[in-house]
């Protein structure tokens, strides 16, 4: 891998409404354009939550444009080769996924889903936050890694270490 180039990453989650959407935005601002961040779902909510939303603005990140899609749509033709794709909620993390093009690295990167909390506005408000926090300390870092002087098994090594930092909703799996 060079270091002149763009990198395509993929989050993905059951449905794409809360934390792939966060991660996408983040990873879009703190890659500074070395990183292209795309997200998709399994079973696609179809909308955004709006909490989601609300967090990506109170920080300052991005938080127009985004919307709910299938991760059918990164496996048609045509669609932009991805060099990371990154599971973010453990359901996603056990399905079967597309064929995806170029053979992309993979981690999971799980987050206890921020929409499933229940209460006031004020517990699913920190329960965003802390969701977003988490998945910010992840991308960044990933984007500190030395990505073109790494060596594959290094980085795969590196990526799932990442999945495992505060806030990791399950045990990864043991490598093959």
């Amino acid at each position: 891998m060079t270091t002149d180039r763009t990198y395509n990453v993929l989050f993905l989650c059951t449905g794409n409404s809360a934390r792939s959407i966060l991660a996408e935005s983040i990873l879009n601002v703190e890659g500074k354009g070395r990183f292209k961040a795309y997200s998709a779902g399994s079973y696609p909510k179809g909308e955004v939550n709006p909490h989601a939303l609300k967090e990506l603005e109170s920080l300052g990140y991005p938080s127009t444009g985004f919307r709910s899609k299938s991760w059918d749509k990164f496996a048609e033709p045509g669609a932009p080769e991805m060099d990371f794709i990154f599971t973010v909620c453990d359901s996603a993390a056990g399905e079967a996924c597309p064929v995806w093009l170029g053979h992309p690295m993979t981690a999971h990167w799980g987050i206890e889903d921020p929409a499933a909390v229940e209460g006031s506005e004020m517990d699913k408000g920190r329960a965003f936050a802390q969701a977003a926090r988490y998945l910010k300390n992840r991308i960044m870092s990933f984007i500190s890694l030395p990505i073109a002087s790494t060596d594959k098994l290094a980085l795969e090594t590196h990526l799932r270490q990442i999945g495992t930092m505060e806030g990791a909703s399950i045990k990864q799996p043991k490598a093959s």
